[in-house]
């Protein structure tokens, strides 16, 4: 339809207007209404060029890792020009045929032993806290090497700043991972008396080692259901994260030494620069 009203614009000199659309079989208040509109239209492609340029740099600088939230994010923190919407973010990013990577998590590593005592959910899905070293989640995600060998990382994540402050990385899964973890997260912090720890229910979270490791730094544990990943999805979405950003289209790391170095790197950019959630975490310290 666009393609005969531009043949009747074209030729409104020439012939009738009123003769066109009737042999086209257009309405002519439909014509008339494209026309006026087409100041509008022109102005809206310029507009969508505009932003195409910058999500094209911002798409570029960040190696094709950014969809249209988190490229959103980005642009809205520009204060020159007017909020943008991701999903107006999206349909350009189409047009331009920009798609951010993504890949699957596929490993489950909660393993839970019976007799292990499970503690009661504290958080209730809600990943927020009025302030910093109040609320924490955890979780163990697995990072394969060639071999057949894994790595596995164990991450303490603030629920205020999504900061990630507490982290480590073995190539076992015994409970010593997770208490190095938390470990780490007092030696920044300082202290995590009077915090709460929240994680699903692996062994090594409900383990006596791991439970008297909370009760000397002061912290209360907190547990999600069963086999339910959305009772840990701050923990769940950064480890998709990371194994996405990290790994891409590669299956697995060269080797344990490059899976230490490459992991490191990325989780000293996220805590400078990420927009996991939509904002930079080091500007809600």
């Amino acid at each position: 339809m666009v393609i005969r009203f531009q043949f009747v614009y074209d030729h409104r000199t020439e012939y009738s207007v009123k003769r066109m659309c009737h042999v086209l079989k257009l309405n002519r208040s439909s014509f008339y209404k494209w026309v006026n509109t087409r100041e509008k239209r022109r102005l809206k492609t310029c507009s969508d060029a505009l932003i195409g340029a910058r999500i094209k740099t911002i798409f570029d600088d960040e190696h094709g890792l950014y969809g249209a939230k988190r490229i959103a994010a980005s642009l809205n923190d520009d204060t020159d020009i007017p909020p943008i919407n991701h999903k107006k973010v999206a349909r350009i990013m189409k047009s331009m045929g920009l798609k951010g990577f993504s890949k699957r998590r596929r490993c489950i590593t909660t393993r839970r032993k019976p007799g292990h005592r499970v503690m009661p959910d504290l958080i209730s899905r809600r990943f927020t806290a009025d302030r910093p070293n109040h609320v924490y989640v955890g979780d163990i995600t697995y990072l394969p090497c060639k071999g057949g060998k894994n790595m596995y990382l164990a991450t303490v994540i603030d629920a205020y700043s999504r900061k990630l402050v507490g982290h480590a990385l073995a190539d076992h899964m015994r409970v010593s991972l997770v208490i190095e973890a938390l470990s780490h997260a007092r030696k920044v912090r300082g202290s995590l008396k009077g915090a709460i720890f929240h994680s699903d229910h692996g062994s090594v979270y409900t383990s006596q080692a791991f439970r008297d490791h909370c009760t000397q730094l002061g912290v209360r544990q907190s547990m999600g259901a069963v086999g339910t990943s959305a009772d840990n999805a701050l923990a769940e979405s950064f480890n998709a994260t990371l194994k996405r950003e990290v790994l891409r289209d590669r299956k697995v790391f060269d080797n344990p030494i490059s899976c230490r170095q490459e992991v490191f790197r990325w989780c000293m950019r996220y805590n400078c620069c990420d927009r996991l959630f939509g904002s930079s975490v080091v500007t809600i310290r």
